[in-house]
C-alpha cells in the first residue's frame, strides 16, 4: 500500500511515537490577531490517531502503528487525569 504523501507532508512522527503537527490558520492575516494567538499558533499540536489510521496513512510506520496508537492514548489519558486532579 502507497502512503498518503499529501498527509505526510503535514505531519512528522517522534521518536517516542507521537504524532506532531503545524496547527493550521498561520499563512496570512495574522495582523488582526492578538500577540498571545500568534504565539500559540507557532507551538505544535500533537494528535492522536487509530491504529487502523495510522495503517492507512502511515505504512511505512505499521510496524509502529501499535506503538504510535497507545502513546496517542496514554497522552490524551494523562491530559485527562491532570484536569481532574486540578478540579
Amino acid at each position: 500500500m502507497k502512503t498518503n504523501k499529501s498527509f505526510t507532508k503535514r505531519i512528522r512522527v517522534t521518536k517516542n511515537g507521537k504524532l506532531v503537527a503545524r496547527r493550521p490558520g498561520q499563512n496570512h492575516f495574522n495582523a488582526r490577531q492578538t500577540g498571545r494567538q500568534r504565539l500559540a499558533r507557532k507551538r505544535s499540536k500533537t494528535m492522536d490517531m487509530s491504529e487502523r489510521l495510522v495503517r492507512r496513512f502511515l505504512p511505512g510506520n505499521a510496524g509502529r502503528a501499535k506503538k504510535i496508537a497507545d502513546t496517542a492514548a496514554h497522552t490524551d489519558t494523562a491530559a485527562f487525569e491532570a484536569n481532574v486532579t486540578k478540579s
